[in-house]
């Protein structure tokens, strides 16, 4: 019986730390790239994005709802925990990200390093 019981307890660990996959759109201009992930419920405070080298990770997670002062004991309800990661190209200038999030929806911007952005050279006549 305790083999089923860590068992048990394993599995509810396992779950407990698996992440769900947020949906994102990414779209491209010519300044750069925007990346729109849905994050339903995630609040400010616990949303976390880093840059790792190349790498951009989104977290997020959800605070379950609980009366004020109370802590939940048992819940069958399982909150999701939002993680989601990109490598990025090495023309993204990822000192100058700008991040947004409104309504579960986490907006990023961005843009392009200067030597990568498209520019008009000037033709002189004569």
């Amino acid at each position: 019986m305790s083999d089923n019981n860590q068992t048990a307890r394993a599995g509810a660990d396992q779950e407990k730390n698996r992440a769900v996959l947020p949906d994102v759109d990414v779209f491209e201009d010519a300044g750069g790239i925007t990346l729109l992930a849905d994050l339903p419920g995630v609040q400010k405070d616990q949303l976390e994005l880093k840059i790792e080298g190349d790498a951009l990770l989104i977290e997020g997670t959800v605070r379950p709802l609980a009366p004020q002062g109370l802590e939940a004991v048992y819940a069958e309800l399982r909150v999701p925990r939002y993680r989601r990661s990109f490598t990025l190209s090495r023309e993204l200038d990822t000192a100058r990200i700008e991040a947004s999030l409104k309504d579960g929806v986490l907006s990023l911007r961005i843009p392009k390093q200067a030597h990568a952005q498209p520019r008009r050279i000037a033709v002189a006549a004569g």
